[in-house]
């Protein structure tokens, strides 16, 4: 059986072989990952520190290079790279396609930074004194990635931190490792030096190595909102600066004006791609007034029409849950809303992928659909990330937005409707970071940073575009005088400088 190792100085490197990775469709077990410690941890801080001593002097025209070289190979390879992930995330491949070229614009984005670094100029502020600006990397920074997206989240992290001049370590998800050395592939394949990019992989013990190592100057997380705050609390203990994406609880509003057809057609993508194991899944549509009924009417019919198979498989719109604890806690959460008073429209319990009998032992459920919830219920309250998408009856918009503002996450939210007055107050009133008009998954392009709200992001730094320019460097201000022969006799005053 394949064990897939840690990646680091530019090679494969063995480990304790600790976790079986599954193949979600199946059931089966399709390799074995190692599972580093702080040792491993160790070993690719000195090779990213090692490493760092050069590449941070590299110019900035040979670090977009590389870049460049990069974004190529990961459009050559990306369908080999998307079946690695259908594979052990369980997602479609067409999904998985799809995470790629949106990780992808972020290494588009990493490729243009020269604009971005541009510092300022302030010419004679004082007699002869110019001031100017200018930004310089870290050092070693490192990425804790989930399971949900292998490719698309790390990426949004190492493009832009390794263009400006760090070197990075990628902690991924074991449940689907494969993706970080395939990516670490092609990262030397494109021409990047031995030890700027590693992979270590493993639990706890690897994450917490990383949140306390003296040689790690910075993290950056993307994860349930409980480890993004044990992320936080013990990285900046240890001096380090933080990026700590949580969970969310995302709602889609639809008016009685709104195309209920589209609106309902965009809900159901956003709640069922991925089995709804998305950060900007649409997990909760609330309806307004008379657009209730209607619309659970015709969220249900396409809620039954949701193919579900293998990802492999043409045709299929939505794969399997990751693990089997997974679609465990997901038909048990139905069973509770069921239980608490929440009418069960559509049941995705129990599915069988009859067409495929190599799925018997596969992680499936089907898509589930709840109405007449409320947020006193389990199934608002939690984040189940899985394919549940609950239904909330308000009366009016402002209703729904104060329903919105008192959830604890703020990450993604939208708004079905045909009015622009109810767009800009939906937009200007609710307390969330990422807000979509008739658009349900409002993930912002490269060019913009990502994060939300509340207990959607612990701390205040965004990932990826300006901000995470910001957040892998730190800025330089000079102050400069080169005075004549004659001024350098001129004494110096003993009062504070001004610009006088």
């Amino acid at each position: 059986m394949t064990t897939i190792p840690h990646w680091i100085n530019g090679s494969p490197v063995p480990g304790a072989d600790g976790a079986p990775v599954f193949n979600p469709a199946t059931g089966q077990v399709r390799a074995r990952v190692v599972l580093g410690d702080a040792a491993d941890v160790d070993a690719a801080v000195v090779a990213a520190a090692t490493a760092f001593e050069s590449w941070s002097e590299s110019s900035l025209s040979r670090r977009t290079q590389v870049m460049f070289a990069f974004r190529q190979l990961l459009v050559e390879h990306e369908e080999e790279l998307a079946r690695i992930i259908s594979a052990e995330h369980g997602k479609t491949v067409d999904d998985a396609r799809g995470e790629i070229t949106r990780g992808r614009e972020v290494v588009e984005f990493a490729c243009g930074l020269g604009d971005v670094l541009k510092g300022s100029f302030s010419d004679q502020v004082s007699r002869g004194v110019d001031v100017h600006d200018f930004r310089q990397p870290l050092g070693v920074v490192a990425g804790i990635t989930p399971f949900n997206f292998p490719a698309m989240v790390p990426l949004w992290m190492h493009p832009i931190a390794i263009a400006t001049g760090n070197t990075f370590i990628l902690k991924p998800s074991e449940r689907d490792p494969s993706a970080a050395n395939f990516v670490a592939e092609l990262y030397r394949k494109a021409g990047l030096p031995d030890g700027v990019f590693n992979v270590v992989h493993g639990g706890k013990p690897a994450v917490d190595a990383i949140l306390t190592h003296p040689g790690i100057e910075a993290v950056s997380f993307v994860g349930s909102t409980p480890i993004a705050k044990y992320v936080h609390e013990q990285a900046t203990s240890h001096g380090k600066r933080v990026q700590a994406l949580g969970g969310a609880k995302n709602h889609a509003v639809v008016l009685p004006d709104a195309d209920l057809e589209f609106a309902a057609d965009h809900i159901t993508a956003g709640a069922y791609g991925s089995a709804g194991e998305r950060c900007m899944a649409v997990s909760v549509a609330v309806a307004v007034g008379e657009a209730a009924d209607a619309l659970v009417e015709v969220l249900a019919r396409k809620a039954r029409e949701v193919r579900v198979g293998p990802g492999d498989a043409p045709g299929v719109e939505m794969g399997p849950l990751v693990t089997e604890a997974a679609r465990e806690r997901v038909e048990n959460a139905v069973g509770a809303a069921a239980s608490q008073g929440a009418t069960v429209v559509v049941d995705g319990r129990g599915l069988k992928v009859d067409d495929h009998p190599e799925c018997a032992t596969g992680f499936f459920t089907g898509p589930s659909l709840l109405d007449h919830v409320t947020a006193e219920m389990d199934a608002y309250r939690e984040e189940l990330f899985g394919p549940v998408l609950a239904v909330v009856r308000a009366e009016s918009l402002d209703e729904a937005i104060a329903l919105i503002n008192a959830n604890p996450y703020g990450n993604g939210t939208a708004l079905f409707t045909a009015s622009g007055e109810a767009a800009r107050r939906f937009q200007r009133g609710v307390k969330v970071g990422m807000i979509g008009i008739n658009v349900p998954v409002p993930v912002p392009i490269s060019s913009y940073s990502f994060g939300g709200w509340k207990d959607s992001l612990i701390g205040d730094s965004p990932v990826h575009g300006p901000d995470g320019v910001r957040f892998y460097t730190r800025p330089k201000v000079v102050t400069t005088r080169w005075p004549r022969p004659a001024q350098q006799r001129t004494a110096a005053g003993f009062d504070f400088p001004t610009s006088n």
